[in-house]
């Protein structure tokens, strides 16, 4: 599968330095920005972990719906999710216990399907970088074969600076693209929260030439238009060839 998924997709895979630091939100704010101005826009989440009971009692998985709700592409929840799981675990953990396996060709075909359908994909990985996938694979795998620019969603947090530099490490060890990163506040007590994220900028700046594509505010309800608003125009336009 080359860069463009044979069919001229521009896009990008969602990362995090650890779960539950925003992926999710970040991903939306990111379909919500390129809907905005006119571009078909999908999201994908090729493993999700955690089903929830709705009020009809179906089963759907949180981040699955709000990248379905936030894309300008109108989904089922099937092809934005192909790979979906009870248990809210390990991905492997929740497939095992379910008797399946996560079969990689289907991913990309998933994300083939999508890629005929959309201009720009958004892809959301599960917890942080690398999440084991199978007995002999994992996230950074699927990553390499998708060939999409990664974004670093940052979990401000205590601790948030080394994780970060060691996700960027990883990254760019196993010859990815790290696009840029973005900053999403999670802990708002957190001692000296505007020294930290002056420190990403200076250590991502230093190392690795990385722009910032924003700093997402904590907020009480932090729905897709809400983290655009907080989203860099001009780094999102230079990252999806906007320009």
């Amino acid at each position: 599968m080359n860069a463009n998924l044979d069919g001229g997709l521009r896009g990008c895979f969602v990362t995090g330095t650890d779960t539950g630091v925003g992926k999710s939100h970040v991903s939306a704010g990111l379909l919500h920005w390129l809907g905005q101005r006119g571009h078909r826009a999908a999201g994908y989440k090729p493993v999700a972990s955690g089903l929830d009971l709705d009020a009809d009692g179906r089963l759907y998985n949180e981040d699955v719906e709000r990248l379905r709700r936030a894309g300008s592409v109108p989904l089922p929840a099937a092809l934005v999710g192909p790979c979906q799981f009870k248990e809210a675990c390990a991905p492997h953990i929740a497939a095992e216990l379910e008797g399946r396996t996560i079969d990689r060709v289907a991913l990309l075909r998933g994300a083939q399907e999508l890629a005929q359908r959309a201009d720009f994909l958004v892809v959301e990985g599960a917890g942080g970088l690398i999440i084991p996938l199978g007995a002999d694979w994992d996230s950074t795998q699927l990553m390499s074969a998708l060939r999409l620019p990664v974004v670093l969603v940052v979990g401000m947090r205590l601790g948030c600076l080394n994780h970060a530099l060691l996700t960027a490490e990883a990254v760019l060890s196993r010859r990815l693209q790290l696009a840029g990163w973005v900053g999403n506040v999670i802990d708002p007590g957190m001692p000296h929260l505007q020294r930290n994220i002056e420190t990403l900028h200076h250590e991502f700046t230093r190392r690795h030439q990385l722009p910032c594509l924003g700093v997402v505010p904590h907020l009480t309800n932090p729905t897709a238009a809400a983290v655009a608003q907080s989203l860099n125009d001009a780094a999102l336009r230079s990252l999806f060839g906007l320009e």
